[in-house]
């Protein structure tokens, strides 16, 4: 991966005489984010492989800083043997390393190194990182969520995340096509969009780990209901407002470039998918089964999402 050829690739700028041991670096961290996303998500790593390269290397980089900070704080550091007392530090860690990286553009850990090179090329900054660690932060705090901390627990750990994204698609875009004149009202709907799609992700994964979430972590990201009486009428409230997330983040994806329309069009259709499968599942059930849309379900999600963005414009 050499930092000249591409938006998510890291500072033109850079190319000195060490730009082929700095590329080769850049190519492990890519690698390693990569690797990341294939043990991690299935139906994320599948959209992602939809992008085209530049694009797909962004969005793995940013997803794999994602995970290592939800690992950190969802058990994974905990069953390395860290004490309680000791996570905050480590994730405190974690995001200053972050912030000198963006700064630097360079990282002893390559999934920070493959984050801050991505980041410095598309113009992701500490007001989307900031909040989103102060969300992970909340992770371990182990009093009770109360409602008014949903919101922007939800903004921090998904809405920037989906800002992220954009970030990396307009970069490309741009990269692509130089004689494009940008359009903030453009930008300011996709933006919209943006965040609507990671609020209505995020809510759909809160729905489907409601166990895990309650019996293991001991947490609940829908403080108005009880978890151990689950009723169908707050599994109804919960999906009426991620069909409305879903709406209006579909409402955008015609405006995005056609190079990623594809792939959001297909996690959109997945997560579509498992909200309905969701809505279709007895209250009680959602405590003992982790809902999930078969492979053959996914492909033909996928398929008539790939045809539908072909046929689009842009």
């Amino acid at each position: 991966m050499s930092r000249a050829t591409g938006p998510v690739q890291g500072a033109a700028a850079r190319t000195t005489a060490g730009s082929e041991l700095l590329a080769r670096y850049d190519d492990a961290a890519v690698a390693s984010a990569a690797t990341v996303i294939s043990r991690y998500s299935t139906s994320f790593g599948a959209a992602a492989r939809l992008l085209d390269a530049p694009a797909r290397r962004g969005i793995r980089s940013i997803y794999a800083l994602v995970r290592v900070a939800d690992e950190l704080v969802d058990g994974t550091a905990e069953a390395a043997g860290l004490a309680p007392t000791e996570l905050r530090r480590v994730l405190d860690e974690l995001e200053a390393e972050t912030e000198v990286a963006m700064m630097r553009g360079f990282s002893t850990n390559l999934v920070v190194h493959a984050f801050a090179t991505t980041a410095i090329a598309v113009g992701i900054d500490r007001r989307l990182t900031r909040p989103f660690f102060a969300s992970m932060r909340r992770d371990l705090d182990p009093s009770p969520i109360r409602a008014e901390e949903v919101g922007p627990y939800i903004h921090g750990s998904a809405e920037v995340v989906g800002l992220m994204c954009l970030d990396v698609f307009l970069a490309c875009e741009a990269a692509a096509d130089p004689t494009l004149v940008p359009d903030p009202d453009r930008r300011r709907r996709l933006e919209h969009g943006a965040i609507h799609l990671g609020a209505a992700f995020q809510k759909i994964n809160f729905l489907r780990d409601l166990e895990t979430d309650w019996r293991t972590l001991g947490r609940n990201y829908f403080p108005w209901c009880d978890p151990e009486a689950f009723t169908d009428a707050d599994k109804t409230r919960i999906l009426d407002d991620i069909d409305e997330d879903l709406a209006i983040a579909g409402r955008s994806i015609p405006e995005l470039p056609r190079r990623a329309r594809g792939a959001v069009l297909s996690a959109h259709g997945l997560f579509a998918g498992l909200a309905a499968r969701c809505r279709a599942t007895p209250a009680e059930q959602l405590m003992t089964t982790r809902i999930r849309v078969p492979d053959a379900a996914k492909l033909a999600i996928v398929a008539r999402s790939m045809l539908a963005a072909a046929g689009g414009h842009r």
